[in-house]
């Protein structure tokens, strides 16, 4: 069945306190959704942030972010009061200011904390049964505080190789640090709980966004060493990254410890179906960031400086995904193919029978027959103006290079004129294809221009701060979207 659906990050959504979260306003926008028309909402990795406040460098692959948690609902529990609230300062609510998000929201988490009484809790002590990371997670942020943010592998011996003593030790010390962390996800997720079955009441599915790999300074490297390529000493023999190219001569370098997998396989790849079946629990269909690093993923010796020097290694293969199928059923994938792919990596995917990514921003390039051309596209995939990481369909269209905007007008318009292409051009474009799933990012329906772009990749700093205004998605747009959705087939 054709369908559609609208990428937009919860942090981007227009609340109260600085950050879009699980308020009243994330209801509101599902619901606004399924009167457009559409059937999905794909979000952004939702795990608690450090520096550069990537989501995909999280702290941890299962907990969620406290900036998320709406502090709202803690007033209406008697948990905080408005003037509490009121007198943080969160910035000017246009755009996200981390740092102010960073001291505000703890403090007043902290007091939503001591009056909540939450180990007398019953539902709370469910929550810590079912979720056996957690107190890995708990402690390990506990921790972090303790030793004013240093990264897990400055701590001190004892505690950064986990022995049982110093364990018991921080636990006892850390009793009530680690109490607190727990309280605020066991909030994340309540609130989620809620959102959730609010999005499966109305019939709108939510896709999620699972990175490939994990940061280095997260509860899960602390937490099971084993997992990763790491010395005796627990620092990475290699990290990822991405060899150079025409756009990046020296390569990036992410610095993500990479995976033992010999050791996975070993056993029976165990904490990726863990890992995978957590990610179902809170969405309908999860995008798998980084696809072909399954194939074959790129090796970069620790301590360079960039990633000129890595080299090829072979990935796990079908294998991992013929595990995961046996334990969980059918997987509700989403495969990031994006970039240039080998012909091993185009056989796994079509193995696994997940549909890929087809971005119309990479398209148009007036001297290439792209295969993010609409004319190449199978009906197993799924299209999309552009993502997180490109420009704005506006952005795109002026900046574009004259022949390839030439081109793109030729292709998309019938050859009216480069300077008639629209961004709706672009998004009927997508809504026509073959795909079986088109998805639009939400500054693309509002014809924003690169004032509210995402992110850019290999950039610090200014990301990952876009907030849709309040009321921006009028009454007239929504009905724009739900006829195109008709006209499409993809009502």
């Amino acid at each position: 069945m054709r369908a559609c659906g609208v990428l937009m990050p919860i942090f981007s959504l227009p609340s109260r306190y600085g950050i879009g979260c699980l308020s009243k306003e994330a209801f509101r926008f599902a619901d606004q959704l399924r009167e457009a028309g559409q059937s999905y909402w794909q979000v952004l990795p939702m795990g608690p942030t450090g520096y550069g406040d990537s989501p995909y460098q999280s702290y941890s692959t299962y907990a969620g972010s406290p900036y998320y948690i709406d502090l709202e609902a803690l007033t209406h529990e008697g948990l905080l009061t408005e003037e509490e609230c009121a007198a943080e300062d969160f910035g000017d609510g246009e755009t996200i200011s981390y740092g102010k998000l960073f001291d505000g929201r703890d403090r007043l988490l902290k007091k939503a904390f001591e009056r909540s009484r939450i180990s007398e809790n019953p539902d709370f002590f469910w929550f810590e049964e079912a979720n056996d990371w957690l107190n890995d997670y708990a402690m390990f942020m506990a921790l972090r505080r303790v030793f004013q943010g240093l990264r897990w592998d400055k701590w001190p011996e004892d505690i950064r190789l986990r022995k049982p003593e110093a364990l018991d030790f921080y636990a006892r010390e850390l009793k009530e640090e680690i109490l607190f962390e727990k309280f605020k996800q066991y909030t994340f997720y309540r609130q989620w709980r809620y959102l959730k079955e609010h999005t499966e009441k109305i019939g709108l599915k939510l896709i999620g966004d699972l990175p490939i790999y994990v940061a280095f300074d997260s509860a899960d490297c602390w937490a099971a060493p084993t997992l990763f390529q790491f010395d005796e000493k627990l620092q990475p023999l290699a990290v990822a990254g991405c060899p150079p190219d025409g756009f990046s001569p020296d390569g990036q370098l992410w610095g993500n410890p990479l995976y033992d997998w010999p050791y996975h396989e070993k056993n029976n790849f165990s904490w990726w179906v863990k890992r995978m079946r957590h990610s179902f629990s809170l969405f309908d269909v999860v995008r798998i960031d980084h696809f072909r690093g399954f194939d074959a993923y790129y090796s970069v010796p620790f301590g360079e400086k960039t990633a000129v020097n890595g080299h090829w290694e072979k990935g796990p293969g079908i294998g991992l995904f013929r595990t995961l199928e046996s334990a969980l059923g059918k997987l509700p994938v989403i495969a990031e193919d994006l970039g240039f792919l080998t012909d091993s990596v185009k056989q796994l995917l079509e193995d696994t029978g997940f549909p890929g990514m087809k971005v119309l921003q990479f398209a148009f390039q007036a001297d290439e027959d792209s295969d993010y051309l609409p004319h190449h596209y199978i009906e197993n995939c799924v299209v999309y103006t552009g993502t997180h990481d490109n420009q704005t369909t506006a952005g795109w269209l002026d900046t574009l290079r004259e022949a390839d905007k030439e081109f793109a007008a030729s292709y998309i318009n019938h050859g009216r004129g480069a300077d008639s292409l629209t961004v709706e051009d672009v998004i009927c474009t997508a809504l026509g294809s073959c795909a079986k799933l088109a998805v639009i990012p939400m500054q693309d329906y509002l014809l924003l221009g690169d004032e509210a772009r995402i992110n850019i990749p290999g950039t610090l700093g200014n990301n990952w701060c876009w907030r849709m205004k309040p009321d921006a998605l009028k009454e007239e747009q929504i009905k724009k979207m739900r006829a195109r959705a008709r006209l499409y087939s993809r009502l």
